[in-house]
C-alpha cells in the first residue's frame, strides 16, 4: 500500500493517521485529458446542425424561434465563445444527458416531444464523428500525468477511470495517450449505475478488488467529489487545470493544479 502527499503534506484522517491507498480512481475529461478544444468543437457543431435541421423541417418555426434555440442550446451545453463551462452538460454529462438537453431545447421552441427527440438524435448522429479520437482536436493527457501514473505503478497502486464517456471513448483515449497498460479498470456510461451514483464507485472498486476506504478519487466536478465521499472514499481531490477556466469546486475539497503536486510514497518507506 501507499500514502499520498499533496504539496508535501501526507493526506491523513482526523487523527493524523495517514490514509493507506491501494487504488486511485480518475475522472477522464478535464482530469486525465485536456478535452476542451474537442468538446467546444463538438458542442458548436451540435448547435449548428440543430439549427439547420430545424430550418429544413420546420422553416416557419425556425424563422420565429431559431435564435432562441441557439441560445437555449448554448446554455444547456455550457458553450462559450472560445470555451466550455467545466460545470456544464458538455463537460460533465453523458451523451444521453446531452441528447435529452437537446430534445428539451427543441421542445421549448415548439416541437412536440417525439419530434424533438427524433431531431435531437439526428443532430447527434451527424456530429458523433467529432467526438473523441475521431475529432481533429483529439484530447491529450494533462501535463505530468504519465509521471504520476508511473509512480503509482511502482508503488503497486492500481489506476482506474470513472467517466460518463462510453467504454470505447475511454479505451481510445488511454490508447492514444499510451496509458492502456497502466489502467486496470474503468466504469463508463455503458455501465449501470452511472456516476454520480455512489454505487458506481462501489462497483468499480469491486472490479479492482479494493475496498472504497483504500481508494482515492480525483476529479474536476463537485458531483464526482461528493459521490466519492458518499461512497466512503477517504481521499478526494479536485483537479483544476484541465479547462481554460478553473472548475468551481467546493473549497471543502483539497485541490491540485499540476500532477507534480501529488507524491506517492510506499507505506513504511
Amino acid at each position: 500500500m501507499a500514502q499520498l502527499l499533496l504539496r508535501g503534506q501526507t493526506l491523513a484522517d482526523d487523527r493524523g493517521i495517514p490514509h493507506q491507498i491501494e487504488a486511485v480512481l480518475f475522472d477522464k475529461d478535464g482530469t486525465l485529458s485536456i478535452s476542451e478544444p474537442m468538446l467546444h468543437a463538438l458542442a458548436s457543431a451540435r448547435v449548428s446542425v440543430a439549427s439547420q435541421l430545424l430550418a429544413q423541417g420546420h422553416p416557419e418555426l425556425a424563422a420565429v424561434r431559431g435564435d432562441e434555440l441557439v441560445e437555449l442550446l448554448g446554455r444547456a451545453y455550457g458553450l462559450g465563445e472560445q470555451a466550455i463551462d467545466p460545470a456544464g452538460a458538455t463537460a460533465v454529462g453523458s451523451r444521453q444527458h446531452n441528447l435529452i438537453s437537446t430534445a428539451t431545447a427543441l421542445a421549448q421552441v415548439g416541437l412536440g416531444w417525439p419530434e424533438a427527440l427524433a431531431l435531437g438524435e439526428s443532430v447527434f448522429t451527424a456530429t458523433d464523428g467529432l467526438h473523441g479520437q475521431g475529432s481533429q482536436r483529439r484530447p491529450i493527457a494533462t501535463p505530468g500525468l504519465h509521471e504520476l501514473v508511473e509512480a503509482l505503478g511502482r508503488a503497486a497502486v492500481a489506476c482506474a477511470v470513472i467517466s460518463n464517456d462510453d467504454g470505447a471513448g475511454i479505451a481510445a483515449f488511454l490508447a492514444s495517450a499510451n496509458l492502456t497498460c497502466q489502467f486496470q479498470a474503468h466504469w463508463s456510461a455503458d455501465h449501470t449505475p452511472h456516476k454520480p451514483d455512489p454505487a458506481a464507485v462501489h462497483a468499480l472498486c469491486a472490479s479492482l478488488g479494493v475496498p472504497p476506504n483504500r481508494c482515492a478519487l480525483i476529479g474536476d466536478a463537485n458531483s464526482d467529489l461528493r459521490m466519492a465521499k458518499q461512497a466512503g472514499v477517504p481521499v478526494v481531490i479536485g483537479y483544476t487545470a484541465g479547462w481554460s477556466s478553473p472548475p468551481p469546486l467546493d473549497p471543502c475539497f483539497p485541490c491540485l493544479n499540476h500532477w507534480s503536486e501529488l507524491e506517492v510514497r510506499v507505506s513504511g518507506a
